[in-house]
């Protein structure tokens, strides 16, 4: 995607509203995690805003982050409980803590922010590194075809339609190289707002062999955060250990 920058997706402005549309999962994925986290402490890559670390937190989980964007970063440290995490700014496929503990997890599709699959490959490597004995790597990912209807590599669908503003999400896929380009365009009075993204796409079963490359092995995978069973639609919580 011609101008696409990674940070520059998650900016001030973004950081700033990022939190205004919770899922509603988060108390879910909260008591999910901590429960393979013991007292033996957890790292989220990517931790953004603290949407998950906080109420992980909340369990009495020491938590560690890796983060990218400055401006996510900064708003996590003005939450309460926020500037009591550690966060390591930089890529979440090659930054080391120097620690190493009983969780390390993914969440809400970011994986595919990685713009390759060696890129990929790379992260599960690194969350390897980070684990204690006994760890477990947690992976939260939809399947290609949740974004991706068959037979359609490109679509422009409506968000949102009212008597003052249009939402609309526009996207290509090319299957060749699991590439997504989407971008979702926002109208008002105002002006318009662009929120482009581009995502690498990985199936489960390739996921799967990313964590054999790395040493790892899946050892459970659910439909969901309540450990509903996996359907192979929609999206996973795939947990993997040594």
């Amino acid at each position: 995607m011609s101008g696409f920058d990674p940070v520059g997706s998650f900016d001030a402005e973004q950081a700033a509203r990022y939190d205004d549309e919770p899922r509603g999962d988060e108390g879910d994925a909260a008591a999910f995690l901590a429960r393979w986290a013991g007292d033996g402490g957890a790292l989220e890559f990517a931790i953004g805003t603290g949407r998950i670390a906080l109420p992980v937190a909340e369990h009495g989980v020491a938590v560690d982050g890796i983060e990218l964007s400055p401006h996510m970063a900064a708003r996590l440290r003005t939450k309460p409980g926020g500037a009591a995490i550690d966060v390591f700014p930089g890529d979440m496929a090659e930054v080391r803590t120097g620690r190493r503990y009983a969780l390390a997890y993914l969440v809400f599709n970011t994986i595919f922010n990685l713009p390759d699959q060696e890129a990929q490959i790379r992260l599960f490597r690194n969350a390897e590194r980070h684990l204690a004995d006994g760890g477990v790597f947690v992976v939260e990912a939809a399947v290609p075809s949740a974004w991706i209807p068959a037979d359609q590599e490109q679509a422009v669908r409506a968000e949102r339609v009212d008597a003052t503003a249009i939402a609309f999400d526009t996207y290509r896929y090319d299957p060749a190289t699991q590439v997504l380009l989407e971008n979702h365009l926002h109208i008002t009075a105002d002006g318009i707002r662009f929120g482009p993204i581009r995502l690498r796409l990985a199936w489960p079963a390739e996921l799967d062999l990313m964590a054999r490359l790395a040493g790892l092995r899946l050892l459970e995978r659910h439909g969901g955060w309540r450990g509903e069973p996996f359907s192979g639609t929609g999206l996973h919580v795939s947990v993997y250990g040594r």
